[in-house]
């Protein structure tokens, strides 16, 4: 009865070993995820979808990396001063707005990416696809400022916020782009340069905005700290 267990601890241990193994492995490799020429899966559709909404890919968003998609890689790589090899690891995905794992980084719902959608829609439809972007990013900076909510909700229906929520803009129909753009700005993509105020100066009625500092423009709107 002894030895039986003996046997049997030894045997829950080694199992409980080789579980732990088993989940570093997979740990393991999820950090250091790798996308190269004949990768295939969501992570390098994701790739190709924001290398063609930034002009260096025009083909296929397919989820398959074949050679079209290493030569757009090599030249946002070169773009971006980073080894133009046509591999996608930690530092490329990094640069494009991926976390290191290659899965979509965002811990939000999918109320808040519609609802983010909704407005860049709303308020960025026709601008530049970064202009677009750049919207949904001033929305996320000021969840992270104290000066403004800490919620998507919060920051989009502050009184006087946006202008779309009062002229009916905000119940049009959502551009397809207005959806990638809610994506990229999630993934931690910023054109704004980190700005917390935008403004169309053609349009703009407060003296007080034309205070902000400027931090760059795109389209038809200034991004100001």
């Amino acid at each position: 009865m002894c030895k039986d267990r003996k046997r049997l601890i030894l045997g829950l241990v080694l199992l409980f070993l080789a579980n732990i193994l088993i989940i570093t492995l997979f740990q393991t490799a999820a950090q250091a995820a790798t996308y190269r020429q004949g990768s295939s899966g969501p992570a390098v559709r994701t790739i190709q979808t924001k290398l063609k909404n930034w002009g260096y890919y025009d083909g296929a968003v397919d989820g398959i990396y074949g050679s079209a998609t290493t030569a757009a890689v090599k030249y946002f790589q070169k773009t971006n001063g980073l080894t133009a090899d046509g591999i996608v690891g930690p530092a490329t995905l990094k640069a494009l707005g991926m976390p290191s794992d290659g899965g979509s980084g965002s811990s939000y719902s999918s109320g808040e990416v519609d609802l983010l959608a909704r407005v860049i829609s709303a308020e960025a439809r026709g601008e530049p696809y970064s202009g677009q972007v750049a919207v949904g990013a001033v929305i996320l900076n000021r969840v992270e400022h104290p000066s403004f909510p800490s919620t998507i909700a919060g920051v989009v229906y502050q009184p006087g916020a946006f202008t779309c929520m009062v002229d009916g803009q905000f119940n049009e129909p959502v551009a397809d782009s207005a959806v990638q753009a809610a994506r990229d700005a999630l993934n931690g993509v910023d054109p704004s340069g980190g700005a917390i105020y935008y403004f169309n100066p053609t349009t703009a009625t407060s003296g007080w905005i034309w205070s902000r500092p400027l931090i760059t423009i795109i389209g038809n709107h200034r991004f100001c700290a």
